[in-house]
């Protein structure tokens, strides 16, 4: 059960020799889920070899080019290399109108079937789930509308001891009441505790990624301890004044939302131009939030090793 992210971009605006804007994927259980897809997504996954292909969803935050430009580009390949299965895109309705544009102006029908799901401009709540993963979209405050995104692992509540089932013939439609924490009848009418088959499963895992944002104090009841927290962090903290005029948050800032939040992890990111040095964006962090990861291009966090 895998549950991993890769940094394939975090830098701002615009994307220089070695430094690429923002893009991450998700892997739930080999599932693949894009987040954002600045300019040079598709050759950012290519490089840290991760198959674009098996991607199923894509997730756009907001409509900066600097979150979306390769998003065409990543189509078109997908189109070209033979691509036959569903792709899903969430994003704000304008995007769908700017696809449409682009692959009629180049007289492009796709071969796969491309599914686009508008996200709610003023609503908050759940915008894809299947049994393994639930998505909820969170409204951010920045210069144009913008949304972050809580992805929630989904778990049954209990783990099958496959042994013990073996050993007892239980059958297998009873897996699934099992899992939920029921006993079991036998055909002699005995009942087998429940937790003689079964063992608690741990705790899903839960990533909250808070894109372009001001600091937001009404995020911190939706993102309660999730294991781990991406805010951006455009400016140290002596820029505060530019952070809010820009839709923007500092350093501080957004360690404060984690700290308040009771997150396990801040991933910092979205750096401005003007710094080469990300430590001392985290340094600056840490001084309200120890535990900052600094996020870069090829960066992977496998959440079962989170402190």
């Amino acid at each position: 059960m895998s549950f991993k992210l890769t940094i394939l971009g975090s830098s701002s605006a615009i994307p220089t020799i070695d430094r690429n804007p923002t893009a991450q994927l998700l892997n739930v259980n080999e599932r693949f889920f894009l987040i954002d897809c600045g300019e040079g997504t598709q050759v950012q996954l290519r490089k840290y070899q991760l198959s674009f292909q098996r991607i199923s969803h894509i997730f756009i935050s907001h409509l900066h080019g600097d979150h979306y430009f390769g998003l065409i580009g990543l189509i078109s390949s997908m189109h070209l290399l033979g691509r036959k299965k569903d792709l899903h895109i969430h994003a704000h309705k304008e995007l769908k109108e700017i696809i449409d544009l682009q692959l009629r102006s180049s007289d492009t029908e796709l071969n796969f079937p491309l599914f686009f799901h508008p996200i709610p401009e003023d609503l908050e709540g759940v915008i894809f789930e299947d049994d393994n993963i639930k998505v909820s979209n969170l409204l951010l405050d920045h210069s144009i509308k913008c949304s972050g995104f809580v992805f929630e692992e989904i778990r049954s509540k209990r783990k099958i001891i496959k042994s013990e089932v073996e050993k007892l013939n239980v059958p297998y439609d009873k897996m699934k009441s099992l899992k939920n924490g029921v006993d079991w009848i036998n055909k002699k009418g005995e009942i087998i505790p429940n937790e003689q088959l079964t063992i608690e499963n741990s705790k899903p895992h839960t990533y909250a990624f808070c894109s372009d944002t001001r600091y937001n104090e009404q995020l911190i009841s939706k993102i309660e301890g999730v294991d781990l927290l991406y805010h951006e962090t455009t400016f140290k903290k002596d820029l505060e004044e530019r952070a809010f005029q820009t839709g923007h948050s500092t350093t501080l800032q957004a360690a404060s939302i984690a700290r308040r939040s009771n997150v396990k992890s801040l991933l910092i990111g979205h750096y401005s131009q003007r710094y080469r040095d990300f430590q001392e964006l985290a340094d600056e962090s840490k001084e309200i939030f120890e535990n900052v990861i600094v996020s870069y291009s090829g960066l992977e966090i496998d959440f079962k090793k989170l402190q």
